[in-house]
């Protein structure tokens, strides 16, 4: 998987590589079990303190996005099951996506359809789009 960071971006470089990490997660692109370069290794690839990979795998291990193991290093995890706790977070991402996107003159029809393509391009056997 290629990382593409913006080193100039307001968002941190850690929240980037996580973000970019858990959209691969989404797509397929890394499989459960799979494992994850070294934090000495990703830093090196992409250009970036050990410190930042450090704090984005323990962000990721907190959010229960993969394992981390002395032995074997970090690994993706298998898809969880969809909590109460997890729908709250959603919800309430959504209210300030859905704030944004009116305040910016979307309207709610437009902002479903790109919710839905967007969710399809994570999961096209749901969507019909194979």
């Amino acid at each position: 998987m290629i990382f593409s960071l913006d080193m100039k971006s307001s968002t941190p470089i850690y929240v980037q590589l996580r973000n970019q990490i858990v959209t691969g997660i989404g797509r397929g692109e890394l499989k459960a079990g799979e494992s994850l370069p070294t934090v000495r290794q990703m830093a090196s690839d992409i250009g970036v303190n050990t410190m930042t990979v450090n704090k984005t795998y323990q962000l990721l291990k907190s959010e229960g996005f993969i394992e981390i193991d002395r032995r074997k290093g970090a690994t993706v995890c298998p898809v969880s099951a969809f909590s109460e706790k997890y729908r709250e977070k959603l919800e309430d991402e959504l209210e300030l996506l859905s704030a944004e996107a009116s305040l910016n003159g979307m309207d709610r029809q437009e902002f479903l359809k790109t919710c839905e393509r967007i969710f399809g391009q994570m999961h096209p056997e749901q969507t019909g789009e194979v």
